[in-house]
């Protein structure tokens, strides 16, 4: 008589399975995990905002007026403030929205072609003079309590 063999190895039905339950978990953490990403990279556009309106309050103390243009170097007769034009990491571009001699607003939006765009919540951040901090979603609805958090 012969004796019976045990069959060592996976059939085709379990690795069949193994792979539907990896796949079904793929699909539930991997836009969770591009969410999360995309939260945690807000925090480039608030770093550059307000270091923008630090760089707005030292250009009035020396020319006693709030720049109107992003420059490379402070030059009070053309209103220009010394900073960079995009965030630290380019996932923003920064803009000098409206100054004068009183008051100023900057904004931080989401630089197209960058990851940071597919962040449809928080497109655009916005401070002013006073400290208030404002937010826009890609369709221009207010989002500031969300994008602020």
């Amino acid at each position: 008589m012969k004796a019976i063999q045990k069959q060592r190895g996976v059939t085709l039905i379990e690795l069949v399975v193994v792979m539907i339950i990896v796949a079904i978990l793929a699909a539930v953490a991997i836009p969770s995990y591009r969410d999360y990403v995309l939260r945690s990279q807000r925090s480039d556009a608030k770093d550059a905002l307000l270091a923008l309106a630090t760089a707005q309050e030292k250009h009035y103390l020396q020319c006693n007026t709030y720049g109107t243009a992003i420059a490379g170097a402070t030059n009070c007769a053309a209103g220009q403030v010394q900073t960079a034009a995009a965030s630290q990491n380019g996932w923003y571009a920064l803009a000098i929205v409206a100054a004068d001699a009183i008051s100023f607003t900057v904004s931080a939006t989401a630089a197209a072609g960058q990851n940071q765009f597919q962040d449809t919540e928080c497109r655009s951040f916005r401070v002013t003079d006073r400290g208030v901090r404002t937010a826009t979603d890609a369709g221009g609805a207010d989002n500031t309590a969300e994008c602020w958090r």
